[in-house]
């Protein structure tokens, strides 16, 4: 579950960093110039340094790729394993007394917070640089601020969400969310702790696409310039959607108890047909399931492939490097074809490059690329950290038979209400 808890982990922790917002670094206060030479241009530096995510395949891709660069341009890179999970509140101390990196790694999702806070460098892309990454991604990254629309980080990995299944048990991938409902029908025996179907209830993560596919949504307007007064995860769409998925829990049914480990056992166990996950996971259940592993694009929900969250990892050029154009160079350097297919194959995480994308041969990777294609970007906007354990409890309550306009329409006001108590509301 490394990857998922890299975009959510982050929520509980947010609450207080949203504190820190107002308090964001004077920039006339930071000297923040790079070294230029006489004709304007960035001097070369003797080092770079960059904060690398501390996961073992993930950091030893990286150092590879760190040493090429170094090769080439003869610049020497620092790598320094930092988990992401710290890296956003280290930048905070450590930048304006110059112990900060010239880049760090950062889901899409913490970038109006790090925004906020002044911690990241908008940056400098060309048309020509940004064509090389898939759509979905440079949306991904994209931030409006101080009514300024910016690049804030440069895409290096994709996730999203789709349906594993055990072949064993579920012959052929189900193609809409009625062919699940037939699986969960057809291979549940709850006294055998099988389940043709199984799922975490309280998680609008991978929920999503039952809200997204009738016209709900998280926040109005769009990716990067949200209006967070416009909650529309209550609206007549999201009330169907909420419907269905309370459709999938009860007696014969997903018990709505089910925790994520349970769901994870059970199906390595060999009990379960299908279940909701995403990329990390794959490790786990080809090492379980061995060649009875399959992997289908999330189902067809209201006649449409289900749109699931999309989470994008990038590096970010921290205010304070003063070196910001070669660190942008270096993470272009990082992110590029070569590279990112370098990556995949060491880390197993989807590259946001289209060509590195688009070549990829294992068939569950594959699909995940496919899925992607109808992703929607998780809300980078501080405010979405507000929005998790209002709807999780919702969900919650949805998939034990409470009423759903009544759920939403309280998780409405909650997120609302939380919005406005941490200062946050825009």
């Amino acid at each position: 579950m490394e990857g998922r808890r890299s975009f959510i982990s982050f929520f509980a922790f947010l609450s207080l960093l949203l504190l820190l917002v107002a308090c964001a670094p004077d920039r006339e206060e930071v000297t923040s110039e790079q070294d230029t030479s006489s004709d304007g241009t960035a001097e070369k530096p003797e080092e770079l340094t960059i904060w690398a995510n501390d996961e073992e395949k993930q950091l030893a891709a990286i150092e590879k790729i760190a040493a090429d660069y170094e090769e080439q341009e003869g610049i020497k890179v620092n790598v320094v394993p930092k988990s992401m999970l710290d890296q956003v509140q280290e930048l905070s101390l450590a930048g304006p007394e110059g112990n900060g990196p010239d880049l760090f790694f950062q889901p899409h999702d913490q970038i109006g917070n790090i925004v906020a806070q002044g911690l990241a460098e908008p940056l400098d892309l060309s048309e020509e640089a940004l064509s090389g990454y898939t759509d979905v991604a440079v949306e991904a990254v994209s931030y409006k601020y101080d009514g300024e629309t910016a690049i804030y980080g440069v895409p290096a990995v994709l996730e999203t969400y789709g349906i594993f299944y055990n072949k064993d048990i579920v012959s052929d991938a189900p193609e809409t969310i009625d062919d699940l409902k037939t699986i969960l029908k057809e291979h549940t025996n709850p006294s055998k702790d099988e389940y043709g179907f199984l799922m975490k209830p309280n998680d609008l993560y991978f929920a999503y696409p039952f809200f997204k596919n009738f016209g709900g949504y998280i926040f109005g307007g769009e990716t990067g310039e949200f209006d967070t007064t416009d909650i529309g995860l209550n609206n007549e769409g999201s009330v169907e959607g909420g419907k269905l998925f309370q459709s999938f829990f009860g007696s014969e049914k997903i018990p709505p108890g089910t925790t994520t480990d349970v769901v994870d056992g059970l199906f390595t166990a060999g009990k379960v047909g299908a279940v909701i996950n995403g990329p990390w996971s794959i490790a786990g259940y080809k090492e379980a399931l061995g060649d009875s592993l399959g992997f289908a694009p999330f189902p067809k929900i209201n006649g449409e492939t289900g749109k699931t969250l999309v989470g994008v990892k990038s590096w970010m050029v921290s205010y304070y490097s003063e070196n910001k154009n070669w660190a942008q160079d270096l993470a272009l350097f990082m992110t590029n074809e070569e590279n990112l297919q370098y990556y995949f194959e060491t880390a197993g995480e989807l590259p946001t490059n289209t060509n590195a994308l688009e070549s990829i041969e294992d068939p569950i990777y594959n699909v995940f690329a496919e899925q992607v294609k109808y992703g929607v970007p998780m809300p980078s906007t501080p405010q979405m950290s507000q929005v998790w354990e209002p709807m999780n409890n919702a969900l919650q309550f949805i998939a034990e038979g409470e009423d759903v306009q009544a759920v939403l329409d309280e998780a409405v006001n909650q997120i609302k209400t939380k919005i406005q108590s941490s200062g946050a509301s825009q």
